[in-house]
């Protein structure tokens, strides 16, 4: 006599272009090998954050014109079948680079130059050394881990080539955006331009 045995259910491969397609309400989703992973919306010092150091890295990369500063969560296509998208705090992609693939409706079809993740109070280590994995290993030159609660910045220029730097350091864009240096503390204070009204 034969048994039936029931089959898990396929789990259907998500793509790139599936993920651009879909209604996403009020969830925000990165795609990690195919797979939907949901974003939890970002606390008020983490934007706080990401404006500041966006304002900081845009006025160098202006002025120079060296490429595009890209706003949170804008999609990067790191890998294909399965395809894993991911949506960095700030990102930075070469003028050489914008013009030979053109600025895409949908995705990026490739890493940003520099990738900057400021991490949540509810991310793991292991979630955050998978998001600077897929960074790397999708051709990212260049990535800062900003941790608000140790008010330090992490640069790794490879998976080998890792620098902890504190508050009391400087944050350079070395080869990737020439020019641009800032203290670490400066990207935890923020500043207040002009009076305020009377």
């Amino acid at each position: 006599m034969s048994t039936i045995v029931d089959e898990p259910p396929i789990e259907k491969v998500i793509t790139a272009e599936d993920l651009f397609r879909m209604n996403h309400g009020r969830h925000r989703f990165e795609l990690v090998a195919g797979r939907l992973q949901e974003m939890s919306p970002a606390g008020f010092q983490h934007g706080v954050i990401i404006n500041r150091l966006s304002s900081l890295l845009t006025e160098v990369v202006n002025r120079n014109a060296l490429g595009l500063v890209l706003g949170a969560e804008t999609g990067f296509i790191l890998s294909r079948r399965p395809d894993t998208v991911r949506g960095p705090d700030v990102s930075f992609v070469t003028r050489e680079r914008i013009e030979r693939i053109g600025i895409p409706t949908t995705y990026f079809p490739e890493a940003p130059d520099l990738a900057v993740e400021v991490v949540s109070p509810g991310d793991t280590v292991t979630e955050v050394e998978a998001k600077a994995e897929d960074w790397l290993t999708g051709g990212t030159r260049l990535l800062w881990v900003v941790s608000p609660r140790s008010r330090t910045v992490t640069v790794y220029q490879s998976l080998q080539n890792i620098v902890v730097l504190t508050e009391n350091d400087l944050l350079d864009g070395a080869e990737v955006i020439p020019g641009f240096s800032c203290r670490v503390a400066d990207l935890f204070q923020p500043f207040f331009t002009g009076s305020p009204p009377n």
